[in-house]
């Protein structure tokens, strides 16, 4: 991929979406706050949910309980029981979550300009593979690195090192894209060029730029 922010990458700079020249080999999707609406899905959705229904109350109880489950420590029918829930509930979680606008657009046009997109998320690997098949993005996926699978979460450089194995890319070959700072910046830490995502309009940014071939003299 190339692109006008090497002194960026140099210096640690997130990129934007105009620096970028050229479609990379790979694209690399966060999940929540860039594929899925909720930036914050334990604190936007899990935690009220659990407690609408009678679950644990106490948010850090619930948040420690998640950070087991997204790490692989344990599996998702052991989260729903620690928090006090019955496992057949997990369905009408999953119901709550909505895909950012422009998302499924922009993976329909990637597949379709022939570059492979993939998912890195910090999630409990059942949810996301039921999340990206329910809202229609799993057939539009290369494929998806997910904490609890890889038992290693974002920003620690382990799961980035998974995705360069798991792609076949070397770090310069990716454009990474997830709406936290501090995970953008471990991308960039192994040389992984990256753009914060901070709203739907970076979708329309990034498929002018890498998907929109010049018009013909």
């Amino acid at each position: 991929m190339h692109c006008r922010g090497a002194e960026s990458l140099r210096v640690g700079i997130a990129l934007q979406p105009d620096m970028i020249d050229s479609a990379p080999r790979c694209l690399v999707l966060d999940a929540m706050g860039v594929l899925f609406a909720a930036a914050d899905d334990v604190v936007e959705i899990l935690i009220p949910f659990i407690r609408s229904l009678g679950g644990e109350s106490d948010a850090r109880t619930i948040e420690s309980v998640y950070a087991d489950a997204s790490l692989g420590n344990i599996d998702a029918d052991a989260f729903w029981k620690r928090v006090g829930l019955d496992p057949a509930v997990e369905e009408a979680y999953l119901s709550k979550h909505r895909v950012v606008t422009g998302a499924q657009e922009f993976l329909v046009s990637a597949r379709r300009t022939g570059v492979p997109v993939w998912c890195l998320s910090n999630d409990v690997g059942r949810w996301s593979r039921r999340l990206r098949k329910r809202a229609g993005l799993e057939p539009l996926l290369a494929g998806a690195v997910i904490s609890s699978d890889v038992k290693v979460r974002k920003p620690d450089r382990g799961i980035y090192e998974r995705l360069l194995v798991e792609t076949g890319c070397q770090p310069a070959e990716l454009l990474f894209v997830d709406d936290r700072a501090k995970n953008v910046a471990g991308a960039m830490a192994l040389g992984i060029p990256a753009i914060e995502f901070t709203g739907p309009h970076v979708y329309a940014q990034l498929s002018a730029k890498l998907f929109t071939r010049p018009a013909e003299v």
